[in-house]
């Protein structure tokens, strides 16, 4: 059986958003954690482009012929998946490690605030389809 479907788009969305946003926090938590080993390169995900090329119905949609095609970009929210980038150390300086432990702190609290706007919203679409299938009380 099948997971319980989504009521609409906007439930869809939320859903999504949370997942790579908890993605995101993971990375986020994973280059903090190696601030101080030596060599290592700090990792960023982005995913924002693709779930507006996701969500934009004007835009030409890609379509694949065979199996093994690549698709060029995400056609609906389940084909999001988010960038993974490595950014190295260029400085040749020190032990090559590419972390700036305050930027990742404003990543994290950037990532944390719109994790729990996204709850809130989803909070608030829930609260509304409990109120609709009470009848209105």
């Amino acid at each position: 059986m099948p997971g319980i479907q989504q009521f609409d788009t906007t439930m869809k969305l939320l859903q999504k958003v949370l997942d790579l946003r908890s993605k995101n926090q993971e990375i986020i938590g994973s280059n903090i954690a190696n601030a101080e080993t030596p060599g290592y390169s700090a990792q960023s995900f982005s995913f924002e482009d693709q779930l507006k090329s996701a969500l934009s119905d004007n835009s030409p949609r890609q379509v694949t012929t065979q199996p093994g095609h690549i698709p060029i970009s995400p056609g609906n929210l389940e084909q999001v998946t988010g960038k993974l980038s490595t950014t190295r150390d260029t400085t040749d300086i020190g032990d090559k490690n590419s972390v700036s432990v305050d930027q990742e702190m404003i990543k994290l609290s950037q990532n944390e605030i719109l994790y729990e706007a996204a709850v809130s919203m989803l909070n608030k679409k829930l609260s509304m389809l409990k109120y609709a299938a009470n009848n209105g009380s």
